[in-house]
């Protein structure tokens, strides 16, 4: 079985400094997807015209504290990018150091699905252990087998359902105003998604159009016009008979 810990993922811990504030509310306003109900959920933080900015997961920390689980490389500017909205909040915003993310590939005790996609294996936050496996690697190759695609690098300055975030459970068209909003309403009123993020062989990549490519994993994240999609690099996940969550 594979598993261990994801190295290239941190810990943002939010939390309250009085007992009057409230760590969901405040981000309830930010981000696209609803974080006062049961946790973890994946969600994005948006630019006002609806494009990627960060991805990641919320996760209930202690007491009444939120962890957010992202990208290692993206942690700290997220963390400044989100004090910038706290104002005079009393709000602790900052990296956790003691706390890591582990990922499974099969259901391991303690661990949860993966919220945007029961196949993309289980996943925990955690106190570091000392010695883990570095499984980041195989993580990113079985997400990538399973069409998924994630991080400022793949999706990135992106619109939000263009990265497939209704279709991954990364939004809530019910939860009221978060930054982006509009536009991403508007789109989903509209069903006009006019673009989409795929993962193709790497053979078959438009240079124009490739936001990353894994040359070891023959692979490439490509953002193309949905007319342009090969039927063959549609996973089951995407296609349009398969009813989303929210």
């Amino acid at each position: 079985m594979t598993s261990g810990r994801l190295f290239d993922r941190a810990i943002i811990r939010i939390t309250p400094q009085d007992e009057k504030e409230d760590a969901a509310a405040f981000l309830q306003g930010l981000v696209t997807n609803d974080v006062s109900g049961d946790l973890p959920v994946w969600a994005g933080l948006l630019s006002p015209q609806g494009k990627t900015l960060f991805d990641f997961f919320v996760w209930q920390g202690p007491g009444d504290s939120l962890l957010i689980d992202c990208e290692q490389a993206a942690a700290d500017d997220l963390a400044k990018r989100l004090s910038l909205y706290r104002l005079r909040r009393k709000l602790t915003i900052e990296r956790d150091p003691a706390l890591v993310v582990f990922w499974s590939a099969e259901r391991e005790d303690g661990a949860t699905p993966d919220p945007r996609l029961p196949d993309l294996g289980w996943r925990r936050v955690g106190e570091a252990e000392g010695g883990e496996r570095d499984v980041s690697d195989p993580y990113r190759q079985h997400r990538l087998s399973c069409g998924v695609a994630e991080g400022q690098a793949e999706i990135g300055n992106i619109l939000w359902l263009e990265a497939n975030a209704t279709e991954l459970n990364g939004v809530s068209f019910s939860k009221g105003c978060y930054i982006g909003q509009e536009n991403t309403a508007r789109m989903n009123w509209r069903q006009k998604v006019n673009r989409r993020v795929v993962v193709v062989p790497l053979s078959r990549s438009e240079e124009k159009r490739q936001k990353l490519a894994y040359p070891a994993l023959d692979l490439a994240v490509d953002h193309l016009r949905v007319e342009a999609i090969q039927p063959e690099f549609v996973p089951d996940w995407m296609r349009p008979e398969k009813p989303a969550s929210n």
